[in-house]
């Protein structure tokens, strides 16, 4: 309980600070990472051992003491254990602490003699395992990848400047989109940080009554959290139906007529079909760059959480809309209207 539960804590503190952008959303690594890692869970274990079966139950001073040991070996490995994995994986991570949460939970129960910790500790625990193996296997990638695995900012990586990249105004995506057969939305952090789901149900239902088929393509590891752009969109009242999974849209985007990122990156580069240098490498992303035009709406030219530069964005077929994503979403509804 004290192992599991103080990796979940401070490894969760961790995520929080890379996700909010308080430490480098890179991956950190000591020297002798993974035997520092060794180290602490040997300490961890060792405590807990000698007090079980070696301090006589009466001595409640050594029993504390080496209670502080376990717990303070446990905070400080919850931190080297979450350092190391780089920001675009941390989606990953969350899922994984929060199964590590239920997993403390459960054990918790068993101390306490208390079924109701027992059981619902091992549904979320159970829970959480599954929805990490789904994500992995979505960005072709195993645990053991995500949490261990270096990777170099060669190639393709964050030092290099962006060429020819083509920006334009709201109005260009309107008239685009006005005279489109099919357009795919793709959600990302952006449009969570910026609140525009309810904007961007607003563009959908005007889309709509032109006649335009509008569909929302979801990544498995968009946003912040698992399943986090379903919620939002959920929150706005986007049908369900409206709602494809990578794997089920991925092939129509050739026969789209314009793919409108908002505030997705890392999910949307096509690094990752082809950089084996990026961390990104052998993730599969929405293919953005197949439609016939892409429009990316974005605050600047920032890499995402992987570091990494977006060939994307200097797309011949791309045009970069700078902005807050429910400034230039509300910006598009208002050219539609007028036209």
């Amino acid at each position: 309980s004290v192992l599991v539960g103080g990796v979940t804590l401070t490894g969760s503190l961790v995520a929080w600070a890379k996700l909010k952008g308080v430490m480098s959303g890179g991956q950190i690594f000591l020297p002798g990472h993974q035997a520092i890692n060794l180290v602490l869970l040997a300490t961890v274990l060792v405590a807990g051992a000698l007090a079980l079966f070696v301090v006589p139950v009466g001595s409640l001073t050594l029993l504390y003491q080496l209670l502080a040991v376990a717990v303070l070996a446990s905070f400080i490995l919850g931190v080297t254990f979450a350092i190391p994995v780089g920001g675009a994986d941390m989606p990953v991570v969350v899922s994984l602490l929060n199964s590590f949460s239920g997993i403390a939970a459960a054990m918790t129960g068993f101390v306490l003699y208390n079924n109701v910790l027992i059981i619902s500790g091992s549904l979320v625990g159970a829970a959480g395992m599954i929805l990490t193996i789904i994500m992995c296997r979505g960005m072709n990638r195993s645990l053991a990848n995500v949490l261990f695995a270096r990777f170099s900012l060669t190639g393709t990586g964050e030092k290099e400047e962006y060429v020819n990249v083509k920006s334009g105004e709201p109005v260009d995506a309107a008239i685009a989109m006005a005279n489109a057969n099919s357009v795919i939305i793709i959600p990302g952090y952006g449009l969570a940080a910026a609140q525009a789901q309810h904007a961007v149900r607003e563009l959908q239902s005007m889309l709509e009554e032109r006649g335009v088929d509008v569909r929302y393509a979801i990544h498995e590891v968009a946003g912040r959290m698992p399943g986090h752009m379903n919620v939002l969109l959920a929150e706005a009242n986007v049908p369900y139906d409206k709602l494809f999974k990578r794997e089920d849209i991925e092939a129509d985007f050739k026969n789209s007529d314009v793919a409108l990122v908002i505030g997705a990156n890392d999910v949307v580069n096509p690094a990752a079909l082809s950089d084996e240098q990026s961390p990104l490498y052998g993730m599969p992303i929405l293919p953005a760059h197949e439609a016939q035009q892409a429009f990316v709406i974005k605050r600047s030219l920032a890499a995402g959480f992987a570091g990494m530069k977006n060939t994307l964005f200097e797309s011949d077929k791309t045009l970069m809309v700078f902005g807050s994503a429910k400034e230039v979403v509300n910006g598009i509804a208002e050219e539609l209207k007028e036209q």
